[in-house]
């Protein structure tokens, strides 16, 4: 992991830090796992409006990533190390033995060259996918499915790894990248490994323009609008504001969001941090 600072040139460079991705091999992406990925300007069917601070950005292609991993007993060779626009982590190219490619989530220290696999026989090394119940204890893991066959779904971004504690029964107890601990299910299946790129977190834009590049729009404070366009908005001078809230008043700090009878409750044996 690596990433690279500039010299002050202009006052875009001056705090920009971006990472140096010496892990990616290639810039040419498969084009047999390419799919159009259209953009939406946050319009609905109708042309209107949505989502605001929504519109523009670069032309992108969505990579079809395989988080399910059912191809079980079948060896892989990493052919490449890609980068990802719809992601934060890195994806890499396996090449299987019988001709077929897949994209998957590259784990942190995933090689060009190494093999990888998937199943119950493959032994719980970097990049293996295997069954929660034949991963051994204090294992890193990263996409880890919620339902058994369809595909990870927690535990996939930059950097994020999860850690298998205990097994009790026919669940798995997982203590996710939050600190919650939690029941899973152990014919789920998990990835080897932390997700690569944990350096995401210390990349700094340094200019507005590469907000747009993501098709970000400008985004405007509830404080600097008037009070018929947000609860925190009106008064005089910097007299407003109140209690941080969404345009349509829902608290922004410390409500609690998840529903008190939420069937996955008894899954959940503590909490996140607070």
């Amino acid at each position: 992991m690596a990433v690279r600072k500039f010299n002050p040139v202009t006052p875009g460079t001056r705090f920009r830090i971006i990472n140096a991705f010496t892990e990616i091999t290639t810039s040419t992406p498969e084009k047999s796992l390419l799919e159009p990925s259209r953009k939406t300007g946050g319009r609905n069917s109708d042309g209107h409006r949505a989502m605001r601070y929504i519109g523009g950005g670069h032309k992108q292609m969505y990579r079809i990533i395989d988080f399910k991993r059912n191809k079980h007993g079948v060896p892989g060779q990493v052919t490449t190390i890609e980068y990802d626009p719809n992601r934060s982590a890195f994806i890499a190219l396996i090449s299987y033995k019988d001709g077929e490619k897949r994209y998957i989530l590259a784990p942190a220290g995933l090689k060009v060259g190494q093999t990888i696999m998937s199943g119950p026989e493959a032994p719980p090394e970097i990049g293996n996918a295997l069954y929660l119940k034949d991963i051994p204890l204090g294992t890193i893991i990263h996409n880890v499915e919620l339902h058994p066959g369809k595909g990870g779904a927690m535990v996939r971004s930059a950097g994020a790894n999860a850690q298998l504690s205990a097994k009790e029964g026919k669940y798995a107890i997982i203590k996710l990248p939050s600190g919650e601990n939690r029941m899973v299910l152990a014919n789920c299946m998990a990835t080897v490994g932390s997700a690569s790129n944990s350096d995401h977190n210390t990349e700094r834009a340094g200019k507005a323009g590469r907000n747009r590049w993501k098709g970000i729009r400008p985004r405007n404070r509830g404080v600097a609008m008037n009070p018929v366009d947000h609860p925190m908005g009106g008064g005089e001078g910097k007299a407003s504001g109140g209690h941080p809230r969404s345009r349509n008043g829902k608290y922004a700090k410390g409500m609690k969001t998840r529903h008190p009878k939420n069937v996955s409750n008894k899954f959940i044996i503590s909490r996140k941090k607070k």
